[in-house]
């Protein structure tokens, strides 16, 4: 899908396209030199932690391949250092204490059963994220998520429900529509440091 030199890109681009963005108040442009299977529309996610106890610091992305890659993650980037509703707008000193994470996407797949049980063998802790929607409400987690919680399916399925708004069983309701789609992690180990592909461990 993506290689760790595609990777090390991406990162290296989040954590750029932050640094400018706070010294400057703009958006960089996609770098010209972008290999071009980055120049494709994907779907992307960048995650900003705190280092070294990792607590979550912003997250904010594109589920879907509406723009190309490289653009999505600068964007992407930056909304998740300044927009994130959740935290305070990250400052520029902040950033030598924080770990740039970036999540490609594939397409959202709409998940069709006949029972509500059968999404318990549908979906797979540590290859797939999930997307819950009903009507105007419409929640996401990535793949890494539960891995990083221990979570069960069953508790996979009823925090993205929550995270949508949406009462913990609302999964089992018929109205209430779940997508999944996997995902390639990338991350640095230290603050600027080296980039690595992050494992998945399966459940």
């Amino acid at each position: 899908m993506y290689s760790l030199e595609d990777g090390a890109f991406l990162v290296k681009l989040a954590r750029s396209a932050i640094e400018k963005y706070l010294e400057k108040r703009k958006l960089i442009a996609p770098p010209k030199n972008a290999p071009e299977k980055l120049r494709e529309k994907a779907g992307v996610f960048v995650t900003l932690e705190t280092y070294p106890k990792k607590d979550l610091r912003g997250c904010i992305g594109y589920p879907e391949p509406v723009m190309p890659l490289v653009e999505a993650t600068i964007r992407a980037a930056v909304s998740a250092a300044v927009q994130d509703p959740r935290f305070p707008p990250v400052l520029r000193g902040e950033l030598n204490n924080t770990i740039v994470e970036v999540s490609v996407l594939t397409p959202p797949e709409l998940i069709n059963v006949k029972s509500p049980k059968e999404y318990l063998q549908k979906i797979e802790i540590g290859r797939n994220g999930l997307t819950v929607e009903r009507g105007l409400s419409r929640g996401l987690l990535l793949p890494q998520v539960p891995v990083d919680e221990n979570w069960s399916k069953e508790e996979f399925l009823s925090y993205t429900c929550r995270k949508a708004g949406l009462t913990p069983d609302s999964w089992c309701d018929s109205r209430t529509k779940i997508y999944k789609f996997s995902g390639i992690v990338f991350c640095e180990v230290e603050p600027k440091g080296e980039v690595v592909e992050k494992k998945l461990k399966k459940c």
